[in-house]
């Protein structure tokens, strides 16, 4: 386990501590406390649950609330981004953090605002402060096999399918074909306005 001393080290020396991005439609700014009446209510759809593998359904605001305690402690080397409009309400969330060595990117958007590119807009902020800073890692992602709409976010940015296995994905309470994809500085594509 590592201790916190080792956590501020790792934070100084690769720049991981959240900041707050603007886009030309969007405010990506670290998650809070009070993000949890959105969060819970944008993760009770279970249109929106179901693509995610970790999280549970039925969804409440106690498990939004345990899960910002964790994200916001300042104790795990991880970016976790509220995707707003300007008006300061959490929409979404786009996160990078590291897994068995690895970083790995997660998204979601609430369905409210599914259409609209903003999803494709968010990742791509955060995808290219993240190379800005550590522009020789690999960043890791992938999507559930019936959600194309994540897989063309994915697509526009660079992100190349590298295989497919089964996940257990905990709303559905089933195994569900994931897609595994990859992206590096070189790759990435800034999508256009």
């Amino acid at each position: 386990m590592r201790t916190a001393h080792a956590i501020t080290q790792q934070r100084a020396k690769t720049g991981d501590v959240c900041p707050t991005l603007q886009t030309s439609r969007l405010v990506l700014r670290p998650q809070r406390l009070s993000d949890a009446g959105s969060i819970a209510k944008s993760l009770s759809d279970f249109q929106v649950t179901r693509m995610l593998a970790r999280v549970p359904a039925p969804y409440y605001k106690q498990d939004a609330l345990e899960w910002l305690i964790l994200r916001t402690s300042g104790t795990l080397p991880d970016w976790d981004f509220a995707i707003t409009c300007g008006d300061d309400t959490l929409i979404g969330v786009v996160s990078i953090e590291k897994l068995h060595d690895e970083w790995r990117l997660g998204y979601w958007l609430d369905r409210v605002h599914w259409g609209k590119g903003y999803m494709t807009e968010a990742v791509a902020g955060v995808v290219e402060h993240f190379f800005k800073q550590m522009p020789a890692d690999v960043l890791y992602s992938g999507v559930f096999a019936d959600n194309p709409a994540s897989l063309r976010v994915q697509d526009k940015l660079g992100f190349q399918i590298i295989g497919c296995h089964e996940i257990y994905a905990v709303a559905r309470a089933s195994m569900v074909t994931h897609l595994d994809t990859a992206l590096t500085a070189k790759a990435f594509q800034k999508p256009r306005p």
